[in-house]
Parts: structure tokens; C-alpha cells; sequence
């Protein structure tokens, strides 16, 4: 699961190896955290309105709100907002992403949570689910998560949740989750998960980045808190990854529903067409692309 490299240890690279994620303390800097966190702000406010970034909001919970960064809980692609797509492209970032993909690296996915207090119904919890649900590309060892605390995250604030060494296990069925409270979109989770399955909770402390594996089964748990806790994340991928046809598989309900979706945001009416536009809005942060 990790490649030949002189930047993690001994211990580091067998933990990800038999764990599947690696948490490394202080490696974004209170300097960079704050300018997303501004950037973020500029966002919700409407100062800027970068082309391609999504900004998702609790349309079900908190209707009829006015957009602030008390209502929006996450700003997904911001690939053409150069503030925030700092964060991709930081070295200090890049330089632990390489142990997992190789030199030539893409940004595939990237989006800065913003977790609201939890109106009492838990609905600002994140199911359980694999990442590499979402992506129709594989090799799935060539693929990881960075994902870094703007502030610290704990149990009480919902917190990174993972379950240790499942990285080693296949692709499972992923759907909407059967909850009292209606999931958002895309929220999808395990449909066979358990409950009671042993779980770590990851408290990270500002500053602190979390490298795990699409396969990985992970979540976050509710803000029981009167805050708001921020994370920044992105989903890098060596450029060498090739795209499949999830035609028959497991993926397949999801290819119908980001359709839907594409059909709206990027005038699509094709998996092919929506691959497409993909394939050009993927970011080559290191090296080149290949094989696209």
C-alpha cells in the first residue's frame, strides 16, 4: 500500500500498512489554516464565487436561511479558487502523498467541511462508507486522502471515525443510510454496516493531516457542540490511474445519480460525456499525466 520512500519511517509505513491511514501531527501551519479559513468566509459570503465550486448546504434542516458560514457545511472542487487550492499543492502535503501514488500526481476531489452544531437528530454525521465509492478509477493502492484539522477536532465536535485495517478489503454495496433524519445528498453509506463494529475516533489537534486509503471505511460523528469544525481535505491519485466502466458493478446506481447531476451543473447527458469533463478538470498538482 506504500511505495518505496525516504520520507516516512519504518513505523510509519508498517502502521499504514496494517492500518490503512497514518496521522501526522503539525503539518499544515496556523498561517496557511487561517488564509482557508478566510477564503472559506469570502466564499460563504459571496465576495468571490470561484467558477466549479460547489457550495453544498442542509437544505432539508435549515431552509430558508441566508447563506453565511453559519449555514453552508461544505464547498466542494475548488480547484479554480487559487486560495484554497493552496492546500493541494502545499509541499509539505504533496511530499507524503508521493509515499502513496508515485511522482506523477493528480488532485481528484477536494472540499473544505465546515460541520455544523447538530440541530439534536444527529444529522451532522457523515455515514460510514469507502472514498473509492466515488471514484470510477482504479488502481484503488494508488489513491489517498489527505485531510487536515482547521481546528481541533473531537468526539464532542465529530471527528474523523475509522475502522483500522479495512483498507484490505474489497468495495462494498453503498447507499442511502436508514436514518431518523433524511441523509443529504451523496451522503451515502455502507448498507450492511454494523454498528457495533470497533471504530478509532482520530482527535486531531490544528494543524494535524490524516493520509488514508480509498477502501478505508470511515465517517465522522455529530457536532454536539455549540461550534463549527473545519476541515480541509483532498483525494490524490497518480496520473498512471485509468478510468473503468462501472456498467453491472456496485457503482453503478451512483453513475446514474451524478448523471443526474452533471445533467444540471455541466450539461451532460452522458456517463461518457460526464468522464469527459472530468478527465479535463482533473488537476495535475506533480509531474504530468499520463494515460488519460
Amino acid at each position: 500500500y506504500t511505495l518505496d520512500n525516504d520520507v516516512l519511517t519504518t513505523e510509519q509505513r508498517q502502521f499504514y500498512e496494517d492500518n490503512g491511514y497514518l496521522l501526522v501531527k503539525k503539518l499544515v501551519s496556523d498561517e496557511d489554516i487561517e488564509r482557508f479559513r478566510k477564503e472559506f468566509v469570502r466564499i460563504c459570503n459571496k465576495e468571490v464565487n470561484p467558477p466549479g465550486v460547489l457550495i453544498m448546504r442542509d437544505e432539508i434542516r435549515r431552509p430558508n436561511f441566508v447563506q453565511s458560514e453559519k449555514t453552508v457545511n461544505k464547498v466542494h472542487d475548488f480547484r479554480e479558487d487559487e486560495e484554497l487550492f493552496r492546500y493541494c499543492i502545499l509541499p509539505e502535503i504533496l511530499k507524503y502523498v508521493e509515499c502513496f501514488t508515485g511522482p506523477n500526481i493528480m488532485a481528484m476531489q477536494m472540499m473544505l467541511i465546515n460541520k455544523l452544531p447538530d440541530p439534536g437528530n444527529l444529522s451532522s454525521r457523515h455515514p460510514m462508507h469507502q472514498g473509492l465509492h466515488y471514484f470510477p478509477f482504479r488502481p484503488a493502492d494508488r489513491i489517498v486522502c489527505s485531510w487536515t484539522a482547521m481546528e481541533r477536532a473531537s468526539r464532542d465536535n465529530g471527528c474523523l471515525v475509522v475502522q483500522p485495517g479495512t483498507h484490505k478489503e474489497p468495495l462494498k454495496p453503498h447507499g442511502y443510510p436508514k436514518w431518523e433524519s433524511p441523509p443529504m445528498k451523496f451522503f451515502h453509506g455502507l448498507l450492511d454496516y454494523d454498528e457495533k463494529s470497533p471504530r478509532v475516533h482520530i482527535v486531531m489537534e490544528k494543524g494535524d493531516t490524516a493520509f488514508f486509503h480509498p477502501l478505508l471505511i470511515h465517517g465522522s460523528g455529530a457536532d454536539k457542540t455549540s461550534g463549527f469544525q473545519k476541515s480541509i481535505s483532498c483525494h490524490f491519485a497518480s496520473s498512471e490511474c485509468y478510468y473503468i466502466d462501472v456498467k453491472n458493478m456496485i457503482q453503478e446506481h451512483l453513475e446514474k445519480e451524478v448523471i443526474e447531476f452533471g445533467q444540471a451543473k455541466y450539461k451532460v447527458t452522458s456517463a461518457s460525456d460526464l468522464a469527459d469533463v472530468w478527465k479535463k478538470r482533473a488537476k495535475v498538482v506533480q509531474g504530468k499525466r499520463i494515460n488519460l
